[in-house]
């Protein structure tokens, strides 16, 4: 086999390659946390403010994904169209388990007393 039709056939793959990883890039989705964490109920006051906190940031995050300015919907619009409702389904139930987890904490400081 020739070194031009070696290289030729590397570059292809490298191509694709990178093509898929982009592809699989533009269908990342909102994290969506657990409501309901093992440790919990034997966090501190600030502890649970910490996670208050994350949690917040994740429902953030997650509303900001059902934007159609977001990059993964622009992407999801432009190659995968079903893409863009997967992206709109998943980040509706990342805010509501972030939100779920919210009220969790906040259940749990307001019996500590905090």
């Amino acid at each position: 086999m020739k070194l031009s039709t070696i290289f030729h056939v590397n570059i292809k793959k490298i191509i694709l390659f990178s093509f898929l990883v982009l592809f699989l890039n533009t269908c990342a989705t909102p994290h969506i946390v657990s409501v309901v964490g093992p440790n919990d109920s034997s966090l501190s006051c600030k502890q649970l403010e910490t996670e208050i906190s994350t949690a917040s940031k994740y429902a953030r995050d997650a509303k900001a994904e059902r934007s159609f300015g977001s990059k993964t919907n622009i992407a999801s619009f432009l190659f995968w169209l079903p893409g863009v409702v997967a992206t709109q389904m998943n980040a509706d139930e990342a805010v509501k388990a972030a939100n779920e987890r919210i009220v969790h904490l906040t259940k749990l400081k307001d019996k500590k007393k905090c």
